[in-house]
């Protein structure tokens, strides 16, 4: 699926976020978004057809049917889409064909995998074809549920795409498209890192779990876990004349998440929590393209108005129920610009910038219920909330603005050497938690915008004929106010007893970021090729102001304490080298392709802790394939993490509850067999 990317390009992580199977985690050069907030947008942008998704839930697609995928380190917003400070991901799938194709993919593996994808497209007239993929991909679990007998981290995916293209002539191209996914994967659980209260050991495998929460109706809601997500777009090109396009995307999209998370990952009903999260969103974008000998740019307009709502239960101690529900609403719009100027043969000037309008209104309830499971998801619970102890809703809003500029210099010494210096920035609007505990006044305040400076210089080059090129660049950013969600358990009544549990995001005051990316792509010989990629980073904070107390005086004062915090998801150093050697014989082409890849050291949280820190790592995959020579068959053999490796991608941290401390682990070692038949 696309965190495989993780293994291929340097400065990036993308994983599966913690207790779920398609929502995503995604961080470029040390920007991103750990914890999946409903309503909170990340820093790094996931597209699907030139479509911002807003929202990470259902974004960890499995990769079929794609033309390329791009990814942009770097604040971005001046070429397209949503303004985003981190980067992007472009997931583009292919365009049909003028000639009739229908082909077929299956695969069968370890852990029970069975995958079918089919694909086929026919041309209805001279102007109109029509397509579509289906795709099934299944998978029994890594591991097993001790208490309930159910299985972990399974996989049942059922995936539809369909388009219509359109060209009545040379100057206009229109695609109706559409997309529709349904996972049905048992809700994940992760082992524990310590010790039950009761003693109960740490298991040995790491993908078994003592999760009870699927054993009490009361508290798991009478949810049936699943994922569900889908979109309509209309693409339309049309150029206006040989200097001049106009394109316009426009988008209406869903989804909704129904889950399990056992915080505890233990067989009482304590620390469980049902879940829901539903999201909705329409987005609109013009972009108006121009070219001429010298001059080359963009300028658009973007809109998006999109819901977030989420609603959750959590049982403390067996006895309180924490009920959380959060509706929230983004409305943003932006104008952009980007254009090149070529100021000679040699040197080029470009510049951009965005101005993005960020409206975002919260209502956020919150009730203690005494008993198991609130009212909302079928409980029994009697509300215990009074005024006086907590703030049972929260209404909030917020509107941030903000202009960034983009700006390039470069410098071709020669049609086969680019060297450039560009400067640019970028901005996230403020908000509200929606988990929030809205009786601490700085919550009720809400959370600040961040931005990011960034300055890189690179050089992209081509040298010995073709045979190899390399890209290198250089960059820092000056971060500033990065937003940090977290989680606080709550004594509401203040009797000593935790009886709740919410959200709290804090604005660290700032942070420096820089480092070095280089990736180069050489063709050895015409049948040996080998692509390598090394990024090292240095991210720290540079400022994090916390309240406290003078010990002497008594008095309110701030501590900085951006020494004792580090940066989540950013390993210094990330490296691969894949080489792919093809083999020509007489029955078609066979290919050896084989992956390495390392991971420094990564936090999980900005609270360094052994348990769920994972160290440096290496992933190494094994692919082979054969393909006729007619094109019309292909068999293939993968193994991916072929040493096993087990390493944790996401983590819970809640010590003082239970011991409660569960690590989530990327996948082990799988074996696939593929084989594929191109029928037309």
């Amino acid at each position: 699926d696309i965190t495989s990317l993780t293994n291929q390009a340097p400065n990036i992580q993308l994983e599966v976020s913690r207790a779920t199977n398609t929502t995503l985690t995604a961080y470029i050069r040390g920007v991103g978004q750990q914890d999946p907030v409903a309503g909170w947008e990340g820093g790094v942008g996931i597209y699907l057809d030139d479509v911002y998704l807003a929202r990470p839930q259902g974004t960890v697609f499995d990769v079929y049917d794609v033309e390329r995928i791009e990814v942009l380190r770097g604040p971005q917003g001046t070429l397209y889409g949503r303004n985003t400070i981190g980067g992007a991901v472009r997931y583009v799938t292919k365009r049909l064909s003028d000639e009739t194709e229908l082909n077929a993919k299956v695969a069968w593996g370890t852990y029970g995998q069975a995958d079918l994808v089919l694909k086929g497209s026919s041309a209805v007239s001279d102007t109109f074809r029509i397509g579509g993929t289906l795709a099934k991909f299944t998978r029994s679990g890594w591991g097993n549920n001790w208490v309930t007998g159910e299985e972990n981290a399974d996989k049942d995916i059922t995936a539809l795409r369909l388009s219509m293209d359109w060209e009545p002539s040379e100057d206009l191209f229109v695609r109706l498209y559409g997309d529709y996914s349904l996972d049905q994967s048992t809700s994940r659980q992760g082992p524990r890192l310590l010790p039950g209260p009761a003693g109960e050991p740490v298991l040995d495998d790491v993908w078994n779990t003592r999760a009870g929460i699927s054993q009490f109706p009361a508290s798991r809601g009478g949810l049936d876990p699943e994922a569900d997500q889908g979109g309509l777009g209309l693409l339309v090109e049309w150029d206006i004349n040989d200097q001049l396009q106009l394109k316009s995307i426009t988008s209406s999209r869903s989804d909704k998440t129904e889950s399990w998370i056992d915080f505890d990952n233990l067989p009482a009903d304590t620390f469980d929590a049902p879940v829901v999260y539903e999201n909705e969103q329409l987005s609109q974008e013009f972009q108006f393209t121009y070219t001429n000998d010298r001059l080359a740019g963009v300028f658009g307009l973007y809109y998006l108005d999109a819901n977030a709502f989420d609603a959750f239960d959590v049982v403390i101690f067996s006895s309180l129920t924490a009920f959380t529900l959060g509706d929230y609403d983004t409305d943003a719009w932006a104008a952009f610009f980007d254009f090149s100027y070529d100021l000679n043969d040699q040197w080029n000037l470009s510049v951009g910038g965005r101005y993005t309008d960020d409206e975002r209104t919260a209502r956020v309830i919150r009730e203690t219920f005494a008993g198991l499971g609130s009212p909302y998801f079928g409980g029994a619970g009697v509300s215990i909330t009074v005024p006086t102890t907590g703030v049972p809703e929260f209404n909030g809003s917020r509107t941030d603005s903000e202009f960034t500029p983009r700006v390039s210099l470069g410098y071709k010494p020669s049609d086969a050497h680019n060297v450039y210096l560009a400067y640019s920035e970028g901005f996230k609007g403020g908000g509200f938690d929606p988990r929030g505990a809205y009786n601490i006044a700085e919550v009720r305040e809400g959370f600040d915008p961040e931005t990011v400076e960034s300055i890189e210089l690179g050089a992209k080059s081509v040298w010995a004929n073709g045979r190899l090129t390399t890209n290198i660049a250089l960059f820092s950013m000056d971060y500033t106010d990065v937003q940090i969600p977290g989680s606080v358990l709550l004594d509401t009544d203040n009797d000593g007893t935790v009886d709740g549990f919410a959200g709290k995001v804090t604005n660290a005051g700032g942070a420096e970021v820089a480092g070095i990316e280089i990736e180069a792509v050489a063709q050895i010989t015409d049948n040996f090729s080998a692509t390598l990629a090394l990024g090292l980073i240095d991210a720290d904070y540079t400022e994090w102001l916390e309240a406290s107390t003078d010990p002497v005086s008594g008095a309110p004062i701030f501590v900085d304490i951006s020494d004792q915090r580090e940066f989540q998801n950013t390993p210094e150093t990330t490296a691969s080298l894949n080489l792919r050697m093809a083999f020509p014989i007489e029955s078609g082409e066979f290919v050896v392709h084989g992956g390495i890849s390392y991971r420094g050291g990564t936090y999980q949280f900005e609270i360094p802790n052994p348990l769920t820190d994972q160290g440096a790592f290496t992933l190494v995959d094994l692919n082979a394939v054969w393909t006729s020579d007619d094109g019309k068959y292909q068999l293939g053999l993968h193994g991916r993490n072929l040493f096993n490796e087990e390493y944790i991608a996401a983590a819970y941290d809640f010590p003082t509850v239970a011991n409660s401390v569960i690590g989530f682990y990327g996948p082990p070692r799988t074996l696939t067999g593929t084989f594929g038949v191109n029928f037309y």
